[in-house]
């Protein structure tokens, strides 16, 4: 995460680059990833860097100098997409070099059932995470929709932490789903993570500073 500048102590806010990295069946989890991008690029100084899994294969070292990486896939039969697996396997020499370590993760994940095991999906990306030895951001939010008084329309209204959840009728294509109130978890999700990015870097410029004095 060397891609940070600062002066006098204070944050020149430039050049923090969050990665959304994604697969997408039939366009919802695309949707769901364009939320997150949103709420990435709510956060001053952050340039987001939107790239489906295939496309990512192709950037290797554009993801090397991202200070974060956000995934994102379908749930399909309980686990991330293959198509994504293939990326995750993939990225066996950032692994090897140790590219990705000490920078910024989170994941994403949709299915047509309200569950349909996505808490799979986002363990199995944190743990992708965690052989690349990155810092894993959670969701932040509490559940909605969990009281009698709760809506289809409250943020988290499918109730994960580990990661944003969405959900998209099977039978609907990707202009209806999913729901606007997964939407805005998405986006809440891709604020968090650069928001996060942001004070890590000033954490390793401080550092960086302290050394230096010393």
């Amino acid at each position: 995460m060397e891609s940070c500048v600062f002066e006098s102590g204070e944050r020149a806010m430039t050049n923090i680059i969050v990665a959304i990295v994604y697969h997408s069946g039939a366009g919802h989890t695309a949707r769901q990833a364009a939320a997150v991008r949103r709420g990435v690029d709510q956060v001053r100084g952050v340039t987001s860097l939107f790239l489906t899994s295939e496309e990512a294969q192709r950037q290797w070292d554009a993801l090397e100098k991202s200070d974060a990486i956000i995934f994102g896939t379908p749930t399909y039969m309980g686990s991330v997409a293959a198509q994504f697996k293939i990326f995750m396997e993939a990225s066996i020499k950032a692994y090897l070099n140790g590219a990705w370590k000490d920078k910024i993760a989170a994941g994403f994940t949709n299915s047509a059932s309200r569950s349909g095991d996505k808490l799979n999906t986002l363990v199995t990306l944190a743990i992708f995470a965690a052989q690349h030895g990155m810092h894993w951001v959670s969701l932040g939010l509490p559940p909605g929709n969990n009281r009698s008084t709760g809506t289809e329309q409250d943020v988290n209204r499918l109730g994960f932490f580990l990661g944003a959840g969405a959900q998209s009728n099977a039978d609907e294509g990707a202009e209806a789903a999913p729901p606007e109130s997964d939407l805005l978890t998405a986006e809440q999700l891709g604020k968090r993570v650069a928001e996060t990015t942001v004070q890590f870097a000033k954490g390793r410029a401080f550092e960086g500073d302290n050394g230096k004095a010393s």
